[in-house]
């Protein structure tokens, strides 16, 4: 580790896959061609639940949500990484690493939340038809993305201020690729077992009790499907159901592995692919999986595009 006098340094060294060169390559391309597809399929999710009007109802608010969600999370680290991944100097300055580390876990807890709100929504869709929209109404829709915003942010702000505060007695070298609140914590010299009992605390918060409410919701929506008469009615909510589930799945799966499960569980390159899948393959396919399994959505695509080239 190297070693210089003051506690925070100016920058730190980001190792990375630094030891393996092949694999660096890999990545950069890699990152290069899903980072553009990632902007590009969340910026179109945002247009057609926007432009169309068949698309103006609480699902597709909170889906343009989860979409801007996750361009601000790929934007937040993929830069830096294609940055380093391209050149033998791999750092990122202290002040850099501050913002990644705010943005990076705002954005994080934000989704945690914000897809146990999305399952409640289609748990008022599928087991209360009748009052979807009086209780889903606009008002308790922006009242909840409200609340899920404020959270995470206040969340992601007051773990990481207590991370920083952290004396690093001058290491200046993450085994990470991004600065991540578990790998700072696990680099800070000093008694620290307070702040990991403090961040297992919170996580329970925010990623336990969400995917309990997600796994309640989903109970009982299985079971109204079961009950529909209709076949057409029991596909559709068959298919925006599993959407959302798949993408719970990628989400949750390794943001669990990595902030709940023991340290000593966690091998030295688990972190590095957990940040990778949580912050960059689950935001580049989220918008493949609503379109490629939701009607609505890519009849909207293709209304949208007819449009464009028709007013050209």
């Amino acid at each position: 580790m190297a070693i210089i006098n003051e506690s925070h340094p100016q920058e730190f060294i980001l190792l990375g896959f630094a030891d393996r060169p092949w694999l660096e390559l890999s990545l950069f391309i890699i990152l290069l061609i899903t980072y553009p597809v990632a902007m590009m399929g969340n910026v179109a999710i945002i247009l057609v639940s926007k432009l169309d009007p068949h698309l103006h109802s609480p699902m597709y608010f909170f889906l343009t949500n989860l979409s801007f969600l996750d361009m601000c999370y790929t934007t937040s680290i993929v830069p830096q990484m294609l940055s380093n991944l391209g050149s033998s100097k791999k750092t990122i300055s202290y002040g850099g690493c501050v913002v990644q580390l705010y943005v990076f876990h705002i954005m994080g807890g934000t989704e945690c939340l914000l897809l146990a709100i999305m399952s409640f929504d289609r748990y008022v869709a599928i087991c209360r038809p009748l009052h979807y929209t009086l209780v889903m109404n606009q008002r308790l829709c922006l009242l909840l993305a409200s609340s899920v915003w404020l959270t995470g942010i206040t969340y992601a702000v007051s773990e990481a201020t207590v991370t920083l505060q952290l004396p690093l007695c001058g290491v200046n070298k993450l085994d990470h690729l991004v600065c991540e609140i578990p790998v700072l914590i696990n680099t800070a010299c000093g008694e620290k077992e307070a702040n990991e009992l403090v961040l297992s605390i919170v996580c329970i918060f925010m990623l336990a009790l969400p995917l309990c409410l997600i796994v309640a919701s989903y109970v009982s929506i299985g079971s109204a499907i079961f009950k529909m008469n209709s076949s057409e009615g029991r596909r559709k909510a068959f298919g925006t159901c599993s959407s959302h589930l798949l993408v719970v799945f990628l989400f949750y799966g390794p943001a669990i592995s990595m902030y709940l499960l023991p340290p000593s569980s966690i091998s030295r390159e688990q972190p590095k692919f957990m940040a990778l899948f949580y912050g960059v393959v689950t935001p580049t396919l989220n918008p493949f999986i609503y379109t490629l399994r939701n009607k609505d959505v890519k009849g909207a695509l293709e209304r949208l595009m007819r449009g464009t080239f028709s007013s050209k």
